[in-house]
């Protein structure tokens, strides 16, 4: 996986374009839809902090004391519409793996001018 929960990422695609955050939570092998009832490993989603904001509109239940009215949230965004921003270059960047000598696989920044390890 080439994105991790705390990277930084930049909107690629949709009405976010451009706007950066930190990802909070990657959400792997979801239903891939309502009638099929099987997880797909493929569609893989991430919680970005301040992006897709969604307004969920929330009722009391019971004696339950939740949070209730128009709660905003963060909805999560496919992981194909956002790029990985290099901590080094700072720039949004295309990510490569690189087995080092004692054998542990790193993350790789693909810019021209950076291309330093990013763990």
């Amino acid at each position: 996986m080439h994105i991790r929960t705390g990277d930084t990422v930049v909107v690629i695609r949709g009405e976010q374009l451009g706007e950066r955050g930190e990802v909070q939570r990657v959400l792997r092998g979801r239903y891939s839809g309502r009638m099929s009832g099987k997880p797909n490993p493929n569609d893989v989603r991430i919680i970005v902090a301040g992006v897709n904001l969604i307004t969920k509109h929330q009722r009391r239940t019971g004696n339950v004391r939740t949070q209730t009215g128009r709660i905003e949230r963060e909805a999560p965004i496919h992981i194909s519409n956002v790029m990985l921003v290099c901590p080094h270059c700072g720039e949004p960047t295309r990510v490569g793996h690189q087995i080092l000598e004692d054998g542990t696989k790193v993350r790789q920044c693909k810019n021209e001018e950076c291309r330093q390890t990013m763990d």
